[in-house]
């Protein structure tokens, strides 16, 4: 009994000296990560930093954490901010952010609130702390820019992402978006009230994306503290939306060059498409005449239905509609 009683005594103190050791390496760790990036030039910095959980977790908690990148104007600031992990499985970490949280840039300073918003996230374990697999979910979020009316924020009921790095590749991820009852600005609303027509839903009810994507680099320590990581292809299985009497679909493949203009063929599949034709005319993404002119032309591809099922093509910086440039292409490039 003397022995087994030794031994319970000697397995419990190694415990508590290997968790002792590790929240306090977990401490120094974060500490040092901020003056790391203040040494940068950031600005980054808390009030306080702890770390509990004893026996069986690290949960760590930064008080009125603030981060700024000189480099992009990207800032990010919160009342706090809670990290927690298995000491027995340091590598996987969850995420806890509080209900309101301040985002700034280039265009200006948002607040961004919400009901509940967490992540899961698993790295290698290794130095460079690579992303595996990460998700977030978000409940009742909005976000406002700080010197707007409340009436013009956006706002979605729920909000889930996913990213996992795929086996064999050292910078290639499955994305994943899922938005559910999305409400634009009532100044949008407004806009599109006013184009003619019957006036769309007040809630886009569905988002949705799945993709794979490759980057120059993988998302580790190194993409946070220095140059983001930019995509060079795309695969899109599935991006749609539907919205009332609206539904989009569009899939294909891209390829992105080095100033982030996309170049590939894509199938769009389109319910509603002169509705949508109208909104995209009153938000001022196409000009009058090519909505009329692009109009002619769907009317001629659309089945009996009045469904269009059409090929797009981006090159030269546009969207093309057989030989008509319909749309600007975005800019894929990452802050």
């Amino acid at each position: 009994m003397r022995i087994l009683l030794a031994i319970c005594l000697t397995l419990a103190a190694a415990w508590a000296g290997y968790w002792f050791i590790g929240s306090s390496a977990m401490k120094s760790g974060v500490a040092a990560w901020f003056i790391a990036r203040e040494a940068d030039g950031w600005v980054a910095g808390y009030d306080e930093l702890t770390v509990q959980g004893f026996p069986s977790r690290f949960d760590t908690t930064l008080t009125a954490p603030r981060l700024s990148d000189p480099v992009t104007g990207l800032g990010w600031e919160a009342p706090f901010l809670q990290l927690m992990t298995l000491s027995y499985t340091p590598n996987h970490v969850i995420g806890i952010w509080p209900n309101t949280q301040r985002l700034s840039g280039s265009e200006g300073a948002y607040t961004l609130t919400s009901t509940d918003m967490r992540a899961s996230l698993r790295v290698d374990a290794s130095t460079a702390l690579a992303p595996r697999r990460a998700t977030l979910t978000a409940e009742g979020v909005s976000i406002l820019a700080e010197t707007a009316p409340e009436a013009e924020a956006l706002s979605m009921t729920a909000l889930r992402l996913a990213a996992e790095r795929l086996e064999g590749a050292e910078a290639r991820y499955h994305l994943g978006l899922a938005a559910q009852d999305l409400a634009p600005p009532a100044s949008v609303m407004a806009m599109l009230d006013g184009a003619g027509g019957d006036a769309p839903p007040r809630v886009i009810e569905s988002l949705f994306i799945d993709a794979t994507a490759d980057f120059t680099a993988p998302f580790d320590r190194a993409a946070l503290e220095g140059a983001r990581p930019q995509p060079v292809r795309i695969d899109l299985a599935r991006a749609s939306a539907n919205w009332g009497a609206m539904a989009l679909e569009l899939s294909g493949a891209l390829d992105i060059d080095v100033s982030g203009i996309p170049e590939g063929d894509m199938t769009l599949t389109a319910n509603g498409w002169r509705e949508m034709l109208q909104i995209a005319r009153a938000s001022g993404a196409i000009t009058p005449d090519i909505a009329a002119t692009a109009e002619q032309a769907l009317t001629i591809m659309s089945s009996s239905d009045g469904s269009l099922n059409v090929p797009l093509r981006a090159a030269q910086g546009r969207i093309w509609l057989g030989p008509l440039p319909i749309a600007p292409a975005p800019v894929l490039r990452l802050q």
